[in-house]
């Protein structure tokens, strides 16, 4: 059987199951909107309570609020009307939308007091500091509230926040004079007021003279509070969210049917692609690795096809890469063998006297060669992920140390000082004699850039929480625009390439391939004609703190 068909069979299947799961989901999900329903009611009450309780809490009044409530009517849908708790009507969203009024639900009304709870602090306020905050409160509502039912006489925008003690803080959009607390309410305190509050300290316990002061500041405010409201919603001829099973059953009929078709296509949509990722894989077999697949679906098959673009891209590249390598390899091999050639078959037919400088020339040659070999073969091995590390602990002062010493001789046949310092003892865990290759590549490099009479510098310290070697040199530096390129293959500062200054060209990939092994970075700083840092970073483990000196070695 083709894929073709099995995927279509597949997708039928999916369609027959899915039909017969689709009225049962079509069932839970309409129960699940009955229930977000009842949930989004209970919201719009909250909604209607909340903001009818913000308006008589900052306005002191009623008047004004049909405005309000016809526009919870109209955001919410629902049928509004309000009461006062004597049943005076104060507004009817029927009756604001130009309708008759229809019968009530006969659900229970909703009852909304705007007047503010009197508060008090958590704990440590004296029974005296109790009674004064509870007369201060019945005097400041008594001016706010005849403040704020003032201006909304005045047709001003009011807002207000709630203090300390709970009474709003009343704010308008602009000034009243005559709505200004002195014009509107002269003695705002009554004698009885304080002897009111005083009653309470007869009470026992913080808890029952509080509620005693809490009746008190109510029974005294409510000349100036509005009425509590009662608030009635929807109608009585309203019939509660039912579900249908009609609608299921055309639900699933349609989705088994739409299921059915999008099998067909999808199996086509699917194949396409595919097809076309076969063709692909099969010329990258045959050795066509520009082959590439349209990748712009935005599914699994068009992931898996970016996928396959950027494996071909990978591949292509390392061809190139390794094409390239090799002629460089070939590059830096062929003008050095030929002359070595050239001077053994003068040697050999008698033309040139064999002189020890000669000799000791084509043995320079030779080493050379033979050190570029050397290189190549660990960053192969190196790359290739088969080079060999054995880690232990390893302090990189002394490691530096030894490093200084070994290149003594080429530090002083240069006439460079060669220094190793320690800032602290850093340790690290690590292959000692591959980071000896790399500082000591780092330091060839160094000694063979700086001129006579110079400084090459190697300092073991912290930044941060890696351990970090830096070699300094005071040589004749980078050019800016040549950093980018140190750690390629066979990049030298001496584009001459000289035996004295060239070295083999890979020392500093060979660095950085080693320095990534171990889990760290290396970086180069450099000012042309200043001098040059190149900094290797690894990971720390413990270490004492102290600078320890190592000394001048040369």
């Amino acid at each position: 059987m083709t894929f073709r068909l099995r995927a279509l069979g597949l997708l039928l299947l999916v369609a027959v199951v899915a039909t017969a799961a689709t009225a049962w989901l079509t069932l839970r999900l309409a129960t699940g909107q009955v229930r977000e329903s009842v949930a989004a009611g209970r919201e719009e009450v909250s909604r209607i309570t909340g903001e009818l309780y913000t308006y008589g809490f900052a306005h002191g009044t009623w008047t004004g609020v049909p405005d309000t409530v016809r526009t919870l009517a109209e955001d919410t849908g629902q049928r509004i009307r309000v009461v006062t708790e004597d049943d005076v009507l104060i507004a009817d969203s029927d009756a604001l939308a130009g309708r008759a009024p229809r019968p009530v639900s006969d659900q229970p009304p909703i009852l909304v007091d705007p007047r503010p709870e009197l508060l008090f602090p958590s704990a440590g306020m004296p029974e005296l500091a109790a009674v004064k905050r509870t007369v201060l409160a019945i005097s400041r509502y008594r001016i706010e509230s005849t403040r704020a039912v003032c201006l909304t006489e005045s047709d001003v925008t009011v807002t207000a926040e709630r203090d300390d003690m709970g009474l709003p803080v009343v704010t308008a959009d602009r000034r009243v004079p005559r709505c200004d607390p002195s014009e509107q309410v002269p003695n705002p305190l009554s004698v009885s007021d304080p002897e009111a509050a005083a009653k309470c300290r007869d009470e026992p316990g913080r808890r029952l003279l509080l509620d005693c002061l809490r009746r008190v500041f109510s029974a005294r405010t409510v000349a100036v509070a509005p009425p509590r409201l009662e608030i009635r919603l929807g109608t009585l001829d309203e019939a509660p969210p039912t579900l249908e099973v009609l609608p299921a059953a055309v639900i699933a009929g349609g989705v088994a049917l739409v299921v059915m078709l999008g099998a067909v296509l999808l199996s086509r949509t699917v194949l396409r692609p595919v097809r076309a990722l076969t063709v692909a894989a099969r010329g990258l077999e045959e050795g066509d690795l520009a082959r590439r697949v349209p990748g712009g679906g935005r599914d699994e098959i068009g992931a898996l096809g970016r996928a396959f673009n950027r494996m071909a891209g990978s591949l292509q590249d390392a061809e190139e890469r390794q094409r390239r390598l090799t002629g460089d390899i070939a590059h830096e091999l062929r003008t050095p063998l030929a002359n070595l050639r050239g001077y053994l078959e003068a040697l050999r037919d008698g033309v040139v006297e064999p002189t020890p400088e000669l000799l000791a020339s084509l043995h320079e040659e030779t080493l050379l060669q033979q050190r570029i070999v050397d290189d190549l073969q660990d960053l192969a091995l190196a790359e290739a992920g088969a080079l060999t590390y054995h880690r232990s602990d390893t302090e990189l002062g002394d490691l530096l140390t030894a490093c200084a010493t070994a290149h003594r001789g080429q530090a002083k046949a240069a006439g460079v000082e060669l220094v190793a310092v320690s800032e602290s003892e850093v340790h690290v865990v690590a292959d000692a004699y591959r980071l000896r290759q790399v500082v000591g590549n780092l330091v060839s490099n160094a000694l063979r850039a700086t001129p006579p009479g110079g400084r090459v510098s190697l300092v073991a310290g912290r930044r941060g929480g890696s351990a970090v070697v830096e070699v300094r040199d005071t040589g004749s530096g980078i050019a800016a625009e040549e950093l980018p390129h140190v750690f390629d293959r066979f990049w030298r500062a001496d584009k001459a390439r000289g035996r004295a200054t060239g070295g083999s060209g890979l020392g500093l990939a060979v660095v950085r391939q080693i320095v990534t092994d171990h889990g760290g970075t290396v970086e180069v700083r450099s000012e042309a004609g200043t001098g040059t840092v190149f900094s290797v970073l690894l990971p720390a483990g413990p270490a004492a703190h102290g600078v320890t000196d190592r000394g001048p070695t040369a």
